[in-house]
């Protein structure tokens, strides 16, 4: 068992160090089942910004290659810029390049103990922040960027400014939380900034204890990371632009019951999503709340108290990291049988849930 438990934690974490070529599979397995419908969105919303900037976008099936598979280039690019900023601001280049792929990748591993809290300097924390933010955003996004030399489709894409918008709020919301209860802290806002965006993004970075704030604000990130971040990214979670077309699909049914005649649909810009996607989003929601409350009884079977268990399958889940309770600092006091359930969480958050469950579905192999 211990021998099993640890091949199993090898691989994942050799599969978190190319989570980029990991996130790449999942989509190509994943095609017309589940990420069809992000791609579906964001080719409305690429559309949609580009006719309201005046700029000219390739082919439908380029766009969608784009969002799928994106640059090798660009995330070559950002990844050699963080890793000099880090040399800069005051890291070794080791340090610097294994940080530099943990960031863009948005894995969260760190070459020491103390996780990013070892490094001292507020400006690497800043530099951390910025590119967590970038890697969080759809790489196709930022390849019209790279190509076009423009940066307004960013303002106009729906799925960014709700982005930045939940960031935002939960940063300030954390630090007007941390400030009231009289937290101590050597730069607050800093802490309260880094520790939003690292666990809304799903990384996983740490420079303060988190789990020992007021309860209100890690229940409240851990809530977050269950959005994180953009389709498209490198982040895990349940991604915006499904949380928006939940939301918004939401609003509609509330519509309907006060306007049973009323033909209501959900728009991104002045088209309407197709009913089949916004299904299709249902039934990925359905299953990940399904899975979750599987593996929470799971785990609580297993004797763990209700916050590590609800923490440790939330962070897995979500390939976010850390969580609450025992799970605080690292998983190694819990039971082996917690460990193998919790690197199931894991394949099920990194492929995206249908990926796995399709393997074992018998229509799968007839066909």
């Amino acid at each position: 068992m211990v021998y099993l438990i640890r091949t199993l934690t090898i691989l994942l974490l050799a599969s978190s160090t190319y989570s980029q070529d990991l996130d790449r599979i999942a989509v190509i397995v994943n095609d017309g089942v589940v990420l069809e419908s992000d791609i579906q969105i964001k080719v409305t919303d690429y559309k949609k910004n580009a006719a309201l900037d005046g700029l000219s976008i390739p082919p439908e099936s380029t766009l969608r290659e784009m969002i799928v598979s994106p640059s090798t280039n660009l995330y070559l690019a950002m990844t050699v810029m963080c890793a000099v900023l880090y040399k800069v601001f005051g890291m070794t280049w080791f340090d610097a390049v294994c940080h530099a792929f943990s960031t863009i990748s948005i894995g969260g591993f760190s070459t020491h103990d103390a996780n990013f809290a070892y490094f001292q300097d507020t400006t690497l924390r800043w530099t951390a922040v910025v590119f967590m933010v970038i890697s969080g955003i759809n790489f196709a996004l930022h390849y019209i960027a790279w190509t076009k030399k423009r940066l307004l489709h960013y303002f106009y894409d729906s799925e960014v400014k709700l982005y930045f918008s939940i960031l935002i709020t939960t940063g300030l919301i954390t630090y007007v939380t941390l400030y009231v209860s009289s937290v101590i802290s050597e730069d607050l806002v800093t802490d309260s900034v880094f520790q939003a965006v690292s666990i809304g993004t799903t990384t996983g970075y740490l420079t303060s204890n988190y789990a020992s704030w007021p309860l209100f604000v890690p229940i409240m990130l851990l809530s977050v990371a269950f959005i994180g971040a953009c389709a498209g990214s490198t982040g895990g979670g349940i991604k915006v632009i499904r949380a928006l077309v939940l939301v918004r699909q939401g609003l509609g049914e509330i519509t309907k019951l006060i306007h049973p005649n009323a033909v209501v649909s959900v728009k991104f810009g002045k088209k309407s999503l197709d009913p089949r996607v916004a299904e299709s989003v249902w039934g990925f929601f359905s299953l990940y709340v399904a899975a979750f409350i599987v593996l929470l009884m799971f785990m609580l079977s297993q004797d763990n108290d209700f916050l590590t268990s609800f923490s440790a399958v939330g962070a897995t889940l979500n390939n976010l990291g850390p969580g609450l309770g025992e799970v605080a600092n690292n998983y190694k006091n819990l039971s082996d049988g917690s460990k193998l359930g919790l690197c199931l969480a894991m394949l099920l958050g990194r492929l995206e849930i249908f990926t796995l469950l399709l393997v074992f579905t018998p229509a799968f192999w007839r066909s």
